[in-house]
């Protein structure tokens, strides 16, 4: 999905104009879903997950979703080039990447399997959970591109005005 949306954002301009109009506190926001990041804890303690998977993916969505109101708000009120919105999208990313990252690495017979840790990430390709990884963790990254995408836009349109100040 990340990738279909990004190919749809540098084909279209329709399409690139559709992500680029959803505004950011919305984007943000949404990320209030990922306090469900809690089930990851809840599945270890139960002995379904082990390894570093569902502690990484569960605390930083957790973090994550606990900041995503105030962030919005942030972003709501100032500008979305705002050091702690860049924080926070850079942080939620992140988390997203690395819980993957550990996912895939602890994934019980998996070719790309590093770490061997009990029943490692095996729930996850169970439904409902293999939902997260196929449906929650895609919507999530393209939102995190889309404020960076409009981070970049507006830092790049204040350069553009400086320099148009600068000549004159």
């Amino acid at each position: 999905l990340p990738l279909i949306a990004g190919a749809l954002a540098a084909a279209l301009p329709a399409a690139r104009s559709a992500m680029l109009a959803i505004p950011v506190p919305l984007i943000i926001g949404l990320n209030v879903i990922r306090a469900l990041g809690v089930f990851f804890l809840v599945l270890a303690s139960a002995g379904r997950l082990s390894g570093p998977f569902p502690y990484s993916a569960g605390i930083g969505d957790i973090i994550t979703a606990a900041f995503a109101i105030p962030v919005a708000r942030i972003a709501a009120r100032s500008s979305v080039t705002d050091v702690r919105v860049v924080a926070w999208n850079a942080f939620g990313m992140l988390d997203l990447i690395v819980a993957v990252a550990l996912g895939i690495t602890s994934q019980n017979g998996s070719p790309l399997q590093l770490i061997h840790a009990g029943v490692g990430s095996a729930a996850i390709a169970t439904l409902p959970w293999s939902l997260v990884p196929l449906v929650l963790v895609p919507l999530f990254l393209i939102g995190h591109s889309i404020v960076f995408a409009l981070v970049r836009l507006q830092l790049c349109e204040r350069n553009v005005r400086r320099e148009q100040l600068a000549a004159t």
